[in-house]
């Protein structure tokens, strides 16, 4: 990392807000929700309107480097310490689909023990989400592109599994052709890669302390990287990408590194546009934590039970210090706690934000 680089610092006035941009969060909330409905309807029970089906709920720690430069050592990761985590795996859609339909993939992290002021609506709590997915970008610039996507999403919901499967293989075959340079391919037909071998990445920015910043999260344990080039069957099995993290996990832990890429110019670097890549020249991805997961039972019935039916991860549950940031962060910040409301809502279940480790099922 270079000392003298000059990093963009934070101020409110980085955001740009679009005068019918509640109009659009109104629509998108409206469009999940009809989608919600339909598959609460078609499963008797409702399941997250993105990333549903999941493939293992894991424990371990966050282990924040020391010595990092003074530009790193911001808000969750000012000291060298570690904190309890829990880290959910899930694929994308907002179905229980056969892991034959390959679409990208989540990884979301809740770190425990956290002291700061806190966003708003998570204030006395004491935890820190942070909400990635496979791929640096995110498909659409804005709420107003992922609308537009929505709205198609919304109507595919209700067509066959095999019809999505179709979809999503033809997407995979054409995003292997470019080596996965567009970003669509990949949000519908990204590789069928062990779920601990991926990487994943925040694609939106958020507030890093004094600066800006979007994150990743990717393997550095040596049979992880190994597993970086396989392909798993999921024509013969259905919950491929479960069975590899169970697998994986019952012998071996798996360690990964949490890096930061700070903005050099919000001219390159936007933080409006979650679908404009970050030159890493300019600034490259920095290791700032060790995420690390032993060895144990990653799917149990009760942590499965727990994970999908309590649980909630969401941008809006962290620090100040790491607000999400631009026109796709702020439809999030909305649109995760009114859809958990109404999951909760239609499973007769109440909505709990865990303080603690202890609180994780077996």
């Amino acid at each position: 990392m270079d000392p003298d680089r000059n990093y963009v610092s934070y101020s409110d006035d980085v955001e740009t807000i679009a005068p019918d941009e509640q109009e659009t969060i109104d629509a998108i909330i409206a469009s999940m929700t009809h989608e919600s409905q339909i598959t609460a309807e078609r499963y008797q029970h409702a399941v997250r309107a993105s990333h549903a089906k999941s493939h293992g709920l894991l424990i371990g720690q966050l282990r924040v480097l020391g010595r990092l430069p003074e530009a790193l050592r911001q808000g969750l990761f000012a000291t060298a310490r570690d904190y309890p985590v829990a880290v959910r795996l899930a694929v994308g859609p907002g179905e229980l689909l056969s892991d034959a339909v390959s679409t990208h993939r989540g990884m979301a992290i809740k770190v425990f023990d956290v002291d700061g002021p806190m966003l708003p609506g998570h204030e006395g709590a004491v935890t820190q989400d942070f909400v990635l997915a496979s791929g640096p970008v995110f498909p659409q610039p804005d709420a107003a592109g992922f609308l537009k996507s929505m709205k198609g999403l919304e109507k595919a919901t209700e067509k066959s599994e095999g019809f999505k499967q179709a979809v999503s293989t033809a997407a995979r075959a054409a995003n292997a052709v470019i080596a996965g340079s567009s970003s669509m391919l990949d949000f519908f037909g990204h590789p069928p890669l062990p779920p601990l071998a991926d990487t994943y990445y925040s694609q939106a920015a958020i507030r890093y302390g004094d600066y800006i910043a979007k994150i990743s999260v990717t393997p550095v344990t040596p049979a992880l990287v190994a597993m970086q080039s396989t392909k798993l069957d999921v024509k013969d099995d259905a919950d491929a990408f479960r069975h590899s993290v169970q697998e994986f996990l019952r012998t071996q832990g798996a360690e990964f590194e949490l890096r930061v890429q700070l903005c050099t110019d919000l001219g390159s670097m936007p933080v409006e546009d979650a679908s404009k890549q970050w030159s890493e020249k300019h600034s490259p991805y920095v290791a700032v934590a060790r995420l690390i997961l032993p060895p144990q039972e990653a799917y149990s019935p009760e942590r499965k039970g727990y994970m999908d039916d309590v649980m909630s991860f969401r941008p809006g549950h962290g620090l100040q210090a790491h607000r999400p940031l631009g026109s796709l962060m702020r439809a999030r910040l909305q649109t995760y706690p009114s859809l958990s409301a109404l999951r909760h809502q239609i499973n007769k279940q109440v909505e709990h934000e865990p303080r603690g480790l202890d609180e994780i099922p077996a």
